[in-house]
């Protein structure tokens, strides 16, 4: 997986998160999956190729996590918050994003952050 940092710009600030990013279907498919926990402060960012409507479930995922669906634009979309571990519940985006950014639980609380903030990273468009 490739690292990078993206930055969430919410009313309370501007707050850097370390993330990994799936490069190969395996390494999406495996996503969080596995993990006994996720560091404060870093994240799993899932990018798709265009705008789309977005379906995750957490099954063999064992941590609780903060769904973050953002944008082209790197706008936040929507979030999902304290999903369920091992739920084969679906989590839809409810409209078309471009990425998914997850975070420890309780990790968008913390931050401030809502829908209409930006995440920052080359990903999205505008951004460099």
């Amino acid at each position: 997986m490739r690292r990078s940092t993206l930055t969430l710009e919410t009313a309370f600030g501007a707050y850097a998160i370390e993330i990994e990013i799936p490069e190969s279907v395996a390494e999406q498919q495996t996503g969080l999956k596995h993990r006994a926990r996720v560091p404060e402060g870093t994240g799993m960012l899932f990018l798709y190729d265009a705008g789309q409507e977005v379906r995750m479930w957490m099954k063999d995922t064992h941590v609780s996590l903060d769904m973050v669906f953002i944008k082209p634009d790197g706008r936040v979309h929507r979030i999902e918050t304290r999903t369920e571990p091992l739920s084969r519940s679906v989590v839809a985006s409810q409209g078309d994003v471009l990425a998914v950014l997850e975070l420890a639980a309780g990790s968008a609380e913390q931050l401030g952050l809502r829908p209409g903030d930006r995440a920052i990273h080359p990903a999205f468009r505008g951004d460099s």
